[in-house]
C-alpha cells in the first residue's frame, strides 16, 4: 500500500468492509486518511504504541450488548505493553444489519423469500442485536461464527451452492458485492456501537490541521457547554472492607459524574479485579484540576491507577462528524 508521508494513517479492526472501517471513514472523513485494516485488537493498540498509525477506531461498548471485552483486556495492559497509548476522542455509529444473500439469489427480495436459506453468518456480537427477526424466521437454521460481519458478506459473495446469508451492514454489502434482502433487522432502532479513538501521547506528529478542520465540521455546538469525559484505570486491596467505596468516593469529592463502571480479572490473583470507571465534567474554572486531584487521592487508596485520557463527549452531538480535541 503506497501511504503519502503528509496523510494520517488511521489503524482500525479488520477485514474491509467491518463496521470499525466504517466508523473509521466516517470518522476520518474530513481529513486525508490512510485507512489500515489490522487483524485483531492487539495489532491496532500495537501499531498506535510503535507510531507506525496516528490513531486507531477501536469499539469499544455496545448499547445492545454492552462492553466490548477484548478491548477492555487491552486497557488493561497487565505487561505494559501499551504505555504510551490514550484515548483522544469518540465516534458513536448507528448500526444497521442487513441480511445479504448472494446477488441475484432472491431477485423479488424479501417478498419473495421461500424459506429456503440453510445457514447463517456473522460476527458472535451480532446475534443477540437481531435475535428478534431470526428467531421468528430462521428458527433452526444453522448459525455460523466468523471473523467479523464483513467476512460473513465475504463468504456469501463466494458461494455457488449452498444457500447461506450473512449477518453485515450496507457498507459491507456495497463492498462485497451482494444483494440485500432485508434491511434494519436490529432489535432497537437505536442500536449503537461507541468507538474509541486512539494515539500515542509520545508522538511528535500531532496532525492537529486536520483535527481543528474536524472540529469545524457538523453542526455548532457553540451555544451549549461541552462535556468532558475521562477514562480511569485502577486495581484496590480487595482484602480491605470498603476499598471500592473508598476509591469511588473520590470521584464524588472532586465533582466527577460517574458514566460507567467495568471490570476486568487482574491475573495477578484469582477473583480480583481491574476497575475501569468513565466519569464526566463540564469544564468550569472551579473543576479545570479536578482530573488531576482525583488522580492524586486514588494514589493512597488504589494498588495502581491509570490515566487513560480525557476528550470530548460526543453523545449529545451529530454521529455524523467525530471530535478529538487534545485533552
Amino acid at each position: 500500500m503506497n501511504m503519502s508521508l503528509n496523510r494520517l494513517r488511521v489503524a482500525f479492526l479488520g477485514p474491509r468492509a467491518s463496521f470499525s472501517h466504517q466508523a473509521a471513514a466516517e470518522s476520518f472523513g474530513g481529513t486525508s486518511a490512510d485507512l489500515i485494516p489490522h487483524v485483531s485488537f492487539a495489532d491496532a493498540f500495537a501499531a498506535v504504541q510503535q507510531q507506525e498509525a496516528d490513531y486507531a477506531v477501536i469499539p469499544f461498548e455496545n448499547s445492545t450488548n454492552g462492553s466490548v471485552v477484548q478491548t477492555l483486556d487491552l486497557l488493561a495492559d497487565r505487561n505494559d505493553l501499551y504505555k504510551d497509548v490514550t484515548v483522544c476522542g469518540e465516534y458513536y455509529l448507528t448500526v444497521h444489519h442487513c441480511l445479504l444473500v448472494h446477488k441475484g439469489t432472491y431477485p423479488s427480495g424479501w417478498n419473495g423469500y421461500d424459506g429456503s436459506i440453510t445457514k447463517l453468518y456473522t460476527h458472535p456480537q451480532a446475534w443477540g442485536q437481531c435475535e428478534l427477526l431470526l428467531s421468528q424466521y430462521f428458527k433452526g437454521v444453522e448459525r455460523q461464527d466468523v471473523s467479523s460481519t464483513s467476512k460473513a458478506a465475504e463468504i456469501v459473495s463466494k458461494e455457488t451452492e449452498e444457500r447461506g446469508a450473512a449477518v453485515a451492514s450496507r457498507f459491507a454489502a456495497d463492498y462485497h458485492g451482494v444483494d440485500v434482502l432485508k434491511e434494519n433487522i436490529e432489535d432497537r432502532a437505536d442500536n449503537t456501537t461507541r468507538f474509541l479513538i486512539l494515539r500515542n501521547m509520545r508522538a511528535e506528529r500531532v496532525a492537529q490541521p486536520e483535527l481543528e478542520q474536524l472540529n469545524v465540521l457538523g453542526q455548532d455546538r457553540s451555544a451549549a457547554p461541552t462535556t468532558h469525559k475521562t477514562l480511569i484505570s485502577f486495581a484496590i486491596d480487595h482484602s480491605l472492607p470498603g476499598a471500592l467505596a473508598s476509591a469511588l468516593l473520590i470521584f464524588k469529592d472532586h465533582g466527577l459524574n460517574l458514566t460507567s463502571i467495568n471490570t476486568r480479572p487482574s491475573l495477578k490473583r484469582a477473583w480480583q479485579y481491574i476497575f475501569f470507571v468513565e466519569c464526566e465534567r463540564t469544564p468550569s474554572d472551579e473543576n479545570n484540576e479536578a482530573v488531576v486531584r482525583a488522580l492524586n487521592d486514588l494514589q493512597h487508596v488504589t494498588e495502581f491507577r491509570r490515566d487513560w485520557g480525557t476528550w470530548k463527549d460526543r453523545l449529545g452531538a451529530s454521529i455524523d462528524n467525530a471530535d478529538f480535541a487534545m485533552a
